[in-house]
């Protein structure tokens, strides 16, 4: 599975987000690959995956990504359930 965090830079929040979506994934088991992006590059990569703040949806909904969007990328409980629901519903 691959899994890209993004944001603006791919400098700031998606490596954030992706630090604590490397440990999420630890601690229940799981393994992806996990990459922080920037808005920029998006398009041009592939990934089972996105997670993004909700500032940037408007910017990355119509990329065709399942994407799911966080409030607050240093709540790593508020994410731990997102990113654990998104994975579920991938594997239906």
């Amino acid at each position: 599975m691959n899994i890209m965090t993004v944001c603006g830079m791919g400098m700031g929040s998606s490596l954030i987000l992706k630090m604590n979506v490397d440990d999420i994934l630890k601690k229940n088991g799981m393994e992806a690959d996990v990459e922080a992006c920037d808005l920029g590059s998006v398009s041009g990569k592939q990934a089972d995956l996105v997670i993004t703040t909700y500032e940037l949806k408007s910017q990355i909904e119509d990329k065709g990504f399942n994407t799911v969007y966080i409030h607050n990328v240093i709540d790593k409980k508020a994410i731990e359930e997102i990113v654990l629901e998104a994975i579920k519903n991938l594997k239906k």
